[in-house]
């Protein structure tokens, strides 16, 4: 078992090295140069179309809930760990990369979401669409879609699921005295109230859930902004200057090179937002919609509320505080950097925000899951799958994780790589539906 652990931590280094993670952002580079910058002038009119309805457009959820259930995958921990992991290795430099990788990441999100739309099928239990679809019916390559569909599906059990309950009933055994056991058996019970329902079911919850904890966790940041506000010039100020120059060590941080920066940076960012991912379109593709842009449009704005709204408040908070260059693990920088202003009140925020932040993955990644295993399977078999992955979280709450931190982080590398291929060969219908939409709007 340890020799395997080894290849699969080696693999998921090799496959989540610099090339990848140029790919995935020289590719957000190149679909924002076909797409005119589309991401930064089409913003306003993204956000205006979140709460929009379409009574005769077909699909199971409407815009807002579709863009909920893909919110609800990917603004998790990652936005209170890996903010504080990039910061940690990268220095406040890493923020700056961060950020570019959203930017771009915004028309990469926005191209996934044309493709899923533009190339879904009717099934017996509603609409069904993502890049196994696109790369089958949209290049003709089913080996490829049959490959991503299986990465999905093995991925969906790690990071959306045994991962996520096993962060819960961590922290609120380390923080509550809370037994594990007991916090998988609640977690098991909740997932399954709401997954056995499908997509509707999902959309409806998510669409009352992600709000609600998004509200909670950026209304705590803005008021320690706020109480702090002679101290935000500095953070930004900190975050610019070391994103182009290496800062030395000093107290208990260890230094960090740029080369560093920029790793730590776009990594935790692609995690953060899961642009490039093809995860996102799954969800986008079961949306009340007869345009492929209108629905790209509302998930474009899921890496612009995930990575330049929370991962920044994040990254200001931490920066504020003195705690990121005294050495403190980045699994408890966030919780003392709240702590710091709001005493206990601001460690009960970060636990319940984990908490809640992580039960909202494994909702939506439930339904990605469940999708690509209907892919690989057929339709008769979705139940199976459900109650699957339900018993999982049971297991991930109780279970020590290492391998499957290192597996998951394996497939989702694994599941970019058809996806991109897909986004750069399809790029110009992407293009010819931007400007149909654009064009029509005027």
């Amino acid at each position: 078992m340890e020799f395997l652990e080894q290849i699969v931590s080696s693999l998921s280094s090799i496959v989540w090295g610099p090339p990848m993670l140029i790919l995935l952002v020289g590719t957000g580079i190149y679909l924002t140069v076909i797409l005119k910058g589309m991401q930064f002038w089409a913003l306003p009119h993204a956000l205006k179309l979140i709460f929009h309805k379409e009574s005769d457009g077909e699909g199971e959820i409407s815009h807002f809930a579709a863009l909920m259930t893909a919110l609800a995958a990917t603004v998790g921990i990652g936005n209170i760990v890996g903010v504080a992991t990039a910061i940690t290795m990268g220095g406040p430099g890493a923020v700056f990369w961060m950020w570019v990788t959203g930017l771009v990441g915004m028309a990469t999100k926005y191209s996934e979401a044309v493709l899923a739309v533009k190339y879904r099928q009717r099934g017996h239990h509603g609409y069904k669409g993502g890049p196994m679809y696109y790369l089958t019916y949209g290049l003709n390559m089913p080996k490829l879609g049959m490959a991503f569909a299986v990465f999905t599906a093995l991925a969906a059990f790690g990071i959306g699921n045994m991962t996520q309950a096993n962060a819960v009933a961590s922290i609120l055994d380390s923080q509550m005295a809370i037994p594990t056991w007991v916090t998988g058996l609640v977690l098991l019970t909740l997932t399954a109230l709401v997954i056995l329902g499908g997509i509707k079911s999902i959309g409806r919850f998510t669409s009352f859930l992600v709000p609600f904890m998004i509200l909670i966790y950026v209304s705590v940041a803005l008021i320690i902004l706020v109480m702090n506000l002679d101290k935000i010039g500095g953070a930004f100020g900190l975050i610019f200057h070391y994103a182009f120059s290496p800062i030395a060590a000093g107290g208990g941080f260890v230094g960090a090179t740029i080369a560093a920066a920029i790793r730590y940076g776009v990594a935790r960012g692609v995690f953060s937002n899961e642009s490039g991912l093809g995860s996102a379109p799954i969800a986008a593709a079961a949306a009340k919609t007869n345009d492929p842009v209108r629905q790209a449009l509302v998930s474009m704005t899921q890496t612009f509320i995930d990575t330049l709204v929370v991962c920044t408040m994040t990254a200001l908070i931490i920066l504020i505080g003195p705690f990121w260059q005294e050495g403190v693990s980045p699994g408890m920088l966030t919780m003392q950097s709240f702590a710091l202003h709001l005493g206990s009140i601001g460690s009960i925020v970060v636990v319940v925000s984990t908490v809640l932040f992580a039960y909202s993955t494994i909702l939506g990644w439930s339904y990605y899951g469940e999708k690509a295993f209907e892919y690989i399977v057929g339709e008769r078999y979705i139940r199976l799958y459900r109650v699957l992955f339900i018993a999982f979280v049971m297991v991930g709450a109780m279970m020590k994780l290492e391998f499957v931190w290192n597996f998951s982080d394996l497939m989702n590398g694994m599941m970019a790589i058809p996806n991109l291929i897909a986004l750069l060969l399809l790029s110009k219908v992407i293009s010819t539906e931007s400007d149909r939409y654009f064009k029509a709007l005027k």
